[in-house]
């Protein structure tokens, strides 16, 4: 009896365990369904593509091997740039530290194409950058050329260095005092203490904040482009436009992709089996220490000059030739509609990204495994596919649909439905969730790998199911991450441009649209205000996205704790 018993016992719990694990498959569903459209990129590889055979294989090696320096060289200027400025206004204090505190994080308002033709108005010879230089330094004075790889590296690293830098900021801040006078102890100096404690345990921030920098830095046209840089996205570009192959063009893409999963791979590969849950401890914030003399004169020269290139110089400039193009008679009224347009597009592509992202994180913690791990790789590949790529593989599909809508409908209510997908703003919003889901996931995970598993085995000892656990224990600590994610794929809807272009409705442009309907014609000074509503706009989420990381997160329990 006895043993009847333990065996009846045990059936129901290895019923349990044989049951299929809810949210690590709604999380990969939802994974899967994200990189859906992508499946067409190695799918083209079934068709002929005879552009690539002619024209391709002349490009890819030259476009590869530049899109590998290309990405090697944001990574390691975004990973110094942004993990170095946010050490520096983390753990010491200096003159200005904080006004660059918030400061810092701007220049990510700015998109790289309108950074880029700003600069290159600016580097005119006849520019009164230019003369003013000159005149100090000499009629033989020349700025050095910006239009080489050291040039384009650098610019997408002043543009990118915003995605480590908010990301390692905040891991920095959520860590604990005591952490780094444990390291004191053991004869450790300060800075000794924060390159050998407070750099790892933000790793996983930063390595998440260099990785989107990559990805955008490999799928970026625009900025390349008038840099004349030839990296994988020009060679599919003049695939696309120039011989007008699609199936070549979605092939060369696949390539980029590749390139870009690699990536993400040997990152996670670096990191190793290591946990940085240390990162969410409780303890008082860490005191910055006090810089005098050239030192505190140096740490405040730098942030302030890199600031004044990027983000201050440009938006002057910008707001000089919008005061010039609105003396001869800008249409403010089609302005305002792009706007409005563009801030309800961003908004709506923001929640479903962050929703999704939440929902495959989750999934991936409540029960780890290899199809969860590949799925969850799967959905942030789109933010390595240029943005036209990207709309021609969501309309394949959404086109299909459309017709066997429209053909159902016909056949059974005698009506005619027109585009329902393709014809309205679904398709162009799932074109920003598939092309901007690694920024929601990276910064979502990125919280949720340091929150201690300690957290879940103490709900679920209580009767907690995961649905619950999610509610009550992840959210509230989760909430920095899931606002940070929102924030970063808004600002990045607001700027994107060959997707919007192809899928936007009739009659519904937005901001980036109208740049580029001037940028195409030369008219810098009509794209100049645009432009600048552009980054205006952007600074409102970016303004919040520093205040949102500046808060503690109540820890559970009740005890009045906080996590910094």
């Amino acid at each position: 009896m006895a043993v009847a018993a333990g065996a009846g016992a045990g059936t129901p719990s290895q019923g349990r365990r044989r049951r299929p694990p809810g949210w690590s498959v709604v999380g990969a569903l939802v994974a899967l369904f994200v990189a859906g459209p992508l499946v067409a990129l190695p799918l083209a590889f079934l068709h002929g593509g005879e552009a690539l055979d002619q024209i391709g294989a002349s490009l890819l090696p030259e476009a590869l091997r530049n899109s590998v320096v290309l990405a090697l060289g944001v990574g390691a200027g975004t990973l110094v740039v942004g993990g170095g400025l946010a050490a520096l206004v983390s753990f010491y204090d200096f003159p200005g530290r904080r006004l660059f505190d918030w400061a810092l994080i701007l220049p990510l308002a700015v998109p790289a194409y309108v950074l880029v033709f700003v600069l290159l108005g600016q580097y005119d010879s006849s520019s009164a950058l230019q003369q003013a230089l000159r005149a100090v330094f000499g009629d033989g004075f020349r700025l050095p050329e910006i239009r080489s790889t050291l040039g384009t590296i650098c610019v997408l690293t002043a543009v990118l260095y915003p995605y480590v830098y908010a990301l390692g900021r905040s891991a920095f801040l959520e860590q604990s005092r005591d952490t780094i006078e444990a390291a004191r102890t053991l004869g450790l100096g300060h800075g000794a203490a924060i390159r050998r404690v407070a750099l790892p345990l933000a790793r996983p921030a930063l390595g998440a904040g260099a990785i989107l920098a990559i990805m955008e830095a490999l799928a970026d046209f625009g900025a390349v482009n008038l840099l004349n840089y030839r990296a994988m996205t020009d060679a599919i570009y003049r695939v696309w436009y120039g011989a007008f192959d699609r199936d070549a063009a979605l092939q060369l893409a696949t390539v980029l992709v590749s390139l870009a999963l690699t990536l993400v791979v040997l990152e996670r590969l670096l990191r190793g089996r290591a946990r940085y849950h240390g990162a969410l401890a409780r303890g008082e914030a860490v005191v910055p220490r006090r810089l005098h003399g050239p030192r505190a004169a140096l740490a405040a020269a730098v942030p302030g000059l890199l600031l004044l290139v990027v983000f201050v110089g440009p938006v002057v400039q910008l707001a000089a030739w919008s005061i010039g193009s609105l003396g001869e008679g800008a249409a403010l009224g089609d302005l305002g509609q792009s706007a409005i347009t563009s801030l309800l597009l961003a908004i709506v592509a923001a929640l479903v990204a962050v929703s999704a992202a939440t929902v495959i994180a989750y999934g991936r913690r409540t029960r780890p495994s290899r199809a969860g791990k590949v799925s969850a790789a799967l959905a942030t590949l789109g933010y390595a596919v240029p943005g036209t790529v990207v709309a021609v593989a969501v309309y394949t599909p959404l086109a299909w649909l459309d017709r066997r809508i429209g053909d159902a409908a016909g056949s059974l209510l005698g009506i005619d439905t027109g585009l329902v997908l393709t014809g309205s703003a679904a398709g162009l919003v799932l074109a920003y969730v598939v092309r901007f889901q690694a920024l929601a996931l990276f910064a979502v995970d990125a919280r949720m790998t340091r929150i201690d598993p300690a957290y879940d085995d103490a709900a679920r000892s209580l009767g907690a199911d995961a649905g619950r656990v999610l509610g009550d224990v992840h959210l509230p600590l989760l909430w920095p991450g899931i606002t940070t994610a929102a924030l970063l794929v808004f600002v990045e809807v607001m700027k994107e441009l060959p997707a919007t272009a192809l899928l936007r409705p009739l009659g519904n442009d937005t901001l980036a649209v109208a740049v580029w309907e001037a940028t195409k014609d030369s008219r810098f000074d009509t794209a100049a205000l645009p432009a600048l509503l552009i980054v205006a706009v952007g600074l409102i989420p970016v303004l919040l996205l520093m205040r949102v990381s500046r808060e503690g997160t109540p820890l559970p329990g009740g005890d009045g704790g906080t996590l910094r």
